[in-house]
């Protein structure tokens, strides 16, 4: 299986393009040898490798980065017999290329500023052609930086049917590569959590399931906690147990009140959803069964 976006233009004669490789297969002998091969083949140099192999699963997982004055219909050629031979899946890439980006979400800005804020500054290598939304909150926000917002009630099974087939209908008018969950607070149906599989990153505290429902800060704070953080993981029809991508911590004690707390959960939230999609976007993030492979 192959996955290649849409690519800028290719180098001109004489000045080398700069590719992203990842490869997942069963782990065997001859990998690395036979992949190093075929860049050489097409004239490639590896300027960026890691790999790793999982003992727990057999698969072997490998990220490159590489410059090649080969065009990429060479450089796809080069390694279509050692894509066939080891049974890979594979994707090739431009580095740096912007990844066209879906976000769903609900009234809370915090993560909703902090990608568009990335994504304006250079910082994120994505592009967001459009934010779509159960609330009309955020409109002003996301007209802030000039991307467009749609807002579609969901308060009915009916209408999270319709709100569901406008985000498949966006994925495929905007080629969307990725659908970010930016404390978008509906469940995703099975049918489209299946539609979005390894492509779909969501957000939330850490405090699940210990604390569950409405106002989960104050439950922390009525409990005395001392660490909270967030979780970024794949959208999966298991509510909040899809493979996990990142995670980050913070040390709170006693004196900080509810709405510090707040404050500070949202910006782990922000911190570790931005840094999800930033290595999915570079290529970064491998899925192996239940779990992913970050190669940083």
């Amino acid at each position: 299986m192959t996955a290649s976006a849409t690519s800028p233009t290719p180098a001109s004669p004489g000045h080398a393009n700069h590719w992203v490789l990842t490869f997942s297969c069963a782990d065997q002998p001859g990998i690395v040898h036979a992949v190093s091969g075929a860049i050489v083949a097409a004239r490639g140099n590896i300027t960026e490798s890691q790999q790793f192999a999982s003992l727990d699963t057999g698969r072997f997982f490998m990220r490159l980065q590489v410059e090649s004055g080969a065009s990429r219909a060479e450089f796809e050629s080069a390694l279509a017999p050692v894509v066939e031979r080891f049974g890979m899946t594979h994707r090739v890439d431009f580095v740096g290329r912007p990844l066209r980006t879906l976000v769903l979400v609900s009234t809370a800005a915090h993560c909703l500023n902090d990608l568009l804020f990335r994504q304006r500054a250079g910082q994120l290598p994505v592009e967001i052609p459009l934010v779509l939304s159960n609330h009309g909150t955020l409109r002003d926000l996301a007209g802030f930086y000039g991307v467009p917002f749609e807002s579609q009630p969901v308060t009915d099974a009916e209408s999270k049917a319709a709100f569901e087939e406008r985000v498949l209908a966006a994925v495929e008018e905007h080629d969307i590569e990725l659908v970010v969950l930016a404390r978008y607070m509906q469940i995703l149906s099975p049918e489209l959590c299946e539609k979005l599989a390894g492509r779909a990153i969501n957000i939330h505290h850490s405090f699940l399931p210990g604390f569950k429902g409405a106002n989960p800060y104050r439950q922390a704070h009525a409990r005395g906690v001392k660490l909270i953080g967030a979780t970024a993981h794949f959208v999966t029809s298991d509510l909040d147990e899809g493979p996990i991508i990142e995670q980050n911590v913070v040390r709170v004690d006693h004196a900080q009140t509810v709405q510090q707390l707040v404050a500070i959960g949202q910006d782990e939230e922000s911190r570790t959803l931005t840094q999800a999609v930033k290595w999915f976007a570079e290529d970064r993030v491998l899925l192996d069964g239940a779990r992913t492979i970050i190669f940083r």
